[in-house]
Order: C-alpha cells, then sequence, then structure tokens
C-alpha cells in the first residue's frame, strides 16, 4: 500500500504542479510498479469469503458430530475447526499415508463427489471402542481387516449423513456413500490438476486426537458458489421465521426413541437370599395386584397404567399422566 499523504503535502504538490517545479509525467513513473506473478496450474477460484463460509459450515458440522459420536463410541468426542485452504488435488493425495481412511462421497444434487479423510489412528480407535475396548490406537499402523472396514463403514456413513444440516442452508444435498478406499491410489476421482478447498477439523476421541480432512472440488461447487459467501449466508439466516424452526426443531425432537418402561413393583432382598434363588422360588413385590403401575419415559415418571395383554403380548393401560410437578 502506497503512502498516504496528509492535507497540507496535498496542498504543497498541487501548488507546486501549478507552478511548474514538479512535471506530473516523471511522478508516473512506471518502472515503481509491483507486479505479481499469476500461477495458471493454480488458479485462484475460492476466495477467502468461500473458505470463510466453508469454516462457518463445518463449524456446525463439528458440532453435530461432537453430539452424536459419543452415542456410539460412548466417550467423550471433541471436535474443532482447526484450517482451512486451497490446493491441487495431486497435493493433497501425495500427502497422503498408507493406510489411509478416505470415504467417496457422491454429494447429491450437485455433480460430483467429495472426500472424507479420517486419520489412521482416529479409525483404530473407534474400532477398539466398538468392540469393547478402552479406545486406544495401535503402536504401529497395519492394514485394516473385513470385519474392522465393516465397523469404519459404519462410522463413516453416520459422519457423511451428519452433513446434511449444515449445508442446508446453501443447497438441501443428499450424500451418498460410493465406497471407501484404504490405499490412495486408487482414489483418483479427481484430476490432478483440479483446485480443491480442504477444511480441516481436530477430532479427539478420549486421549487420541486427529485430524478429519473434508476435500471440496472447485467443479462439486461450481454451481453453488455463488451461495457461498458470509453475505448470502446471513441473509438466509435472517429470512427463517421463527415459527419454521419451531416446527422443525419439533419434528426432529419427535424422531428421537426414547426407552419406556411399565415397573411391576420392588422388593427387597437379603444377599444371602439372592444368591440362593432357585427356579420356581416366588418374590413379593411392594404392590398389590390391583394397584396401577408406574410407567417412566427414559427416567421421569410419566404415567400410571393397568397391565393386561394385547394379541399374546404384554400391555398397559394408561389410567392417568403426571403432570411436571405433580
Amino acid at each position: 500500500m502506497g503512502e498516504v499523504l496528509s492535507q497540507s503535502e496535498i496542498d504543497n504538490l498541487l501548488a507546486a504542479l501549478s507552478s511548474g517545479e514538479l512535471d506530473a509525467d516523471d511522478m508516473g513513473d512506471s518502472s515503481d510498479k509491483q507486479v505479481k506473478n499469476y500461477d495458471f496450474k493454480r488458479p485462484t477460484k475460492f476466495s477467502k469469503e468461500h473458505l470463510r463460509t466453508l469454516e462457518i459450515i463445518y463449524e456446525h458440522y463439528g458440532r453435530l458430530l461432537s453430539t452424536s459420536l459419543p452415542i456410539y463410541l460412548r466417550k467423550n468426542v471433541q471436535i474443532s475447526v482447526a484450517s482451512s485452504e486451497t490446493v491441487i488435488f495431486s497435493e493433497f493425495t501425495n500427502a497422503l499415508s498408507n493406510p489411509v481412511i478416505l470415504g467417496i462421497v457422491n454429494f447429491q444434487p450437485l455433480g460430483g463427489t467429495i472426500l472424507i479423510e479420517l486419520a489412521a489412528q482416529l479409525g483404530y480407535a473407534m474400532i477398539d471402542r466398538m468392540l469393547g475396548g478402552a479406545g486406544e490406537p495401535l503402536e504401529k499402523n497395519r492394514d485394516f481387516t473385513e470385519i474392522e472396514m465393516t465397523i469404519i463403514e459404519k462410522m463413516m456413513v453416520v459422519c457423511m449423513q451428519l452433513m446434511r444440516e449444515p449445508w442446508r442452508n446453501v443447497v438441501d444435498t443428499n450424500p451418498v456413500m460410493e465406497r471407501i478406499e484404504t490405499n490412495s491410489q486408487f482414489a483418483q476421482v479427481i484430476a490432478p490438476n483440479d483446485m480443491i478447498a480442504i477444511v480441516t477439523l481436530n477430532m479427539k476421541i478420549g486421549d487420541v486426537e486427529g485430524f478429519m480432512n473434508v476435500c471440496l472440488p472447485f467443479f462439486t461447487l461450481e454451481s453453488i458458489m455463488d451461495k457461498l459467501n458470509t453475505k448470502y449466508w446471513y441473509a438466509t439466516l435472517q429470512e427463517q421465521k421463527e415459527e419454521d424452526l419451531e416446527e422443525y426443531i419439533e419434528a426432529l425432537i419427535r424422531r428421537v426413541d426414547v426407552p419406556v418402561k411399565a415397573v411391576l413393583g420392588s422388593a427387597k432382598v437379603s444377599v444371602n437370599d439372592f444368591v440362593n434363588l432357585q427356579v420356581g422360588d416366588i418374590i413379593r413385590l411392594g404392590t398389590d395386584i390391583k394397584d396401577d403401575l408406574e410407567v417412566y419415559v427414559g427416567n421421569i415418571k410419566k404415567f400410571t397404567a393397568l397391565p393386561g395383554s394385547s394379541k399374546d403380548k404384554y400391555a398397559v393401560r394408561v389410567t392417568s399422566v403426571i403432570r411436571e410437578g405433580e
């Protein structure tokens, strides 16, 4: 950036020009012009504005992963956006190690694919946790077995499906997992010189930490590039009515599964009686056969009911609703 002149310096310069002490042609010396080289192999297709919008999308995505993955892994998961950058696809693939967990996702309805790369140590930790272990990675990387790949594929599909909601303000996507590759040489779905945007997420599962990279090719996002700017983003958010948001949240809550249990009764027995129980022994409960049962939704007592049967199955008939505070 050039030097900024004060008002007095501007006045002196105009006075020198009008008096002839300074020639205007001398001020336009082209030798001082700065020339910036342009690399035609790496044209700038993603602006800083585009990368910032992608970071906002995947910050939302990281929050969804942080709340959804613990359901499967039963372990604390922390995810944050580490960085975003643009490179050519060959640079991305050359930096991959083997084995690698690389999910190839058909990003419908957009005409192209995206890639989700998960660090190998995170994959080993997920497998160990899903199989009942402590969630620790291997000391030395090795190829994944068929059983391990089935588990990894399940977790990658979960991660892929969670990507719909963060992209909803830009495009209503329906991603489909085409396949998962463990060798980067078999994942050449993009031309080596094509530009891609990479959003890097820092993922921590318990004490195991690693990166998840989301590779977004330009030709996949080309049709929606105009929507990848913060002005469009915030304008879209402001257009959403509060009533629509409430209906959407209510629709999500209605699909949540919650356990419902009817408690027949309870009893206290000594440890000696408990260890000596035999088939045919009777335990007397603390409720009468005519008493209403307590029905719990999750851990909250919500209804009272009478026991019965329906089509050869045990059932209960709700007799009253317990309101909050009762």
